[in-house]
């Protein structure tokens, strides 16, 4: 999650119900965070061991897909059904949010008609056009409609609503949200193994299959002091590892995907959390929101990101900062920005720093040590690994120690580990076989509540249960 943090603390592993608040101690974003990570495992756990994989209510179950054949040269369609769905434990709604009421005004334009549901082409996380090729349905049958989710970190900077104007434009925003997102994809038969005519659990076993990452790609991080350590030592122990003069929370992420041979990776240490709000784009020149502070320096990179381009996860080049001019708010970069992003306005258009300076991207090595900054170095695991655009991982470094947190050995050897970016989940929402025809492959489930049976009958049913002994508890003294 791209966010202003100190750390991300939660881990399954260790089993915690809740974080406990001492009096007289200085409370920290890792702790409030880490108690909302304790609560939404739990929950989800428990909504998933109920209801399974994925599953819906059956009286307002969403995602009901309807392939629709294009008529007149348009491509074809599918309608997504309103209602919730739940994948992995976690909610998902497709019921399409029905605009408000104006105050009525003569000569106004005519109130909005009810929303009609999300389709392929509209869904609300997709942003797929018509006119591009590779964003129609596949022309060749059969095929499987699934539901892909995963979660994202959303800040003032996509959603001004966030920001308190109360504290005035001095002021950094204040809490961020984790957004829920969802999309409808498909992928052909032939991608999942599948011939003839596949039953429904057959359909389902080959996805789960086919979306799983049997061994995912492995990091660790240390801190090395390094050979040249000149510096102030008054404000850096010469015998320190970590060299920087601040505590940071490293970010290192995939952006170009696929094997190690071809991707590639980018860091920050700020978590990717420095990002200035796009206000228009003409040529290379960006013009910024933050004309008052342009906190960008030449020689740095950014990337440029809007909504679309964070939903797709189709990686761009990274522009250099070659020009600023803080008077005017503009930056100038080493290349226009791609034609798809960056240019409207209801996407909320941005640029998120980060912080190498080696070049555009860097390569994923295998098998060595590569240095970051400060003594801070990364070692990517050898093997077949299959890397993925967003996987990333954090590397909190500290100057009060030295050194960077990071899992070790008994021996103090840095542990590999998989990336902590956060999870994607799939679930299959239907197998169209033609025009116009699919098998709806969804799990839908009652709710436990029953009617209250006559009291006659109540009564003789609990004569002929055994009575049970009532256990109580104490409510006096601490049993802690």
């Amino acid at each position: 999650m791209h966010a202003d943090l100190s750390r991300d603390t939660f881990r399954a592993g260790r089993n915690y119900s809740m974080v406990l608040a001492q009096q007289g101690r200085v409370q920290l974003d890792a702790d409030l965070n880490e108690q909302a990570a304790i609560q939404n495992h739990r929950l989800r756990t428990v909504v998933a061991d109920l209801i399974g994989p994925d599953g819906g209510p059956r009286d307002d179950a969403g995602f009901a897909v309807t392939h629709v054949p294009g008529e007149g040269g348009a491509p074809d369609d599918l309608t997504i059904g309103e209602g919730r769905y739940y994948v992995d434990g976690v909610l998902i709604d497709a019921t399409r949010p029905v605009p408000a009421s104006a105050v009525p005004d003569e000569g106004a334009p005519p109130e909005p008609e009810d929303p009609q549901p999300w389709t392929w082409f509209t869904q609300p996380d997709g942003f797929r056009d018509q006119d591009r090729t590779g964003d129609r349905l596949p022309e060749a049958y059969p095929y499987l409609v699934y539901l892909k989710v995963w979660e994202r970190a959303v800040t003032a900077v996509e959603e001004p609503s966030l920001r308190e104007v109360a504290l005035g434009p001095a002021m950094p925003d204040t809490a961020a949200r984790i957004r829920v997102v969802w999309q409808v994809h498909t992928v052909p038969e032939a991608e999942l193994g599948l011939s003839g005519d596949p039953d429904p659990g057959t359909v389902r076993a080959a996805l789960a299959d086919w979306a799983s990452r049997d061994d995912e790609p492995r990091l660790a991080a240390r801190a090395r002091r390094p050979e040249d350590t000149a510096g102030d030592p008054c404000l850096i122990r010469p015998e320190a590892r970590f060299r920087g003069h601040e505590n940071q929370l490293y970010r290192v992420e995939i952006h170009d995907a696929g094997p190690a041979a071809g991707a590639t990776f980018k860091w920050s240490r700020e978590n990717g959390s420095v990002v200035f709000a796009v206000h228009d784009v003409d040529g290379a020149w960006v013009e910024l929101d933050t004309v008052d502070k342009v906190q960008l320096s030449v020689g740095e990179w950014v990337e440029v990101v809007d909504a679309a381009y964070t939903g797709r996860q189709e990686p761009l080049p990274l522009l250099r900062v070659e020009e600023v001019d803080p008077p005017g708010g503009r930056v100038r970069l080493s290349a226009e920005p791609a034609a798809g992003v960056g240019r409207r306005p209801e996407l909320r258009p941005y640029l998120r720093r980060w912080d190498h300076t080696a070049g555009d991207v860097l390569r994923v090595e295998e098998g060595r040590w590569l240095p970051l900054e400060d003594g801070v170095e990364v070692y990517f695991a050898a093997g077949d690994f299959a890397y993925a655009t967003g996987d990333s991982w954090l590397i909190p470094a500290r100057t009060a120690t030295g050194d960077v947190e990071w899992p070790r050995d008994p021996a103090g050897r840095p542990l590999l580990t998989e990336p902590s970016g956060g999870s994607v989940a799939h679930a299959p929402l239907a197998w169209v076989t033609g025009p116009g025809e699919q098998t709806d492959l969804r799990l839908l489930f009652d709710p436990l509540a029953r009617a209250v049976r006559p009291a006659a009958e109540e009564g003789a049913t609990k004569a002929a249960r055994p009575a049970a002994k009532r256990r109580t508890r104490r409510t006096t003294g601490d049993s802690r």
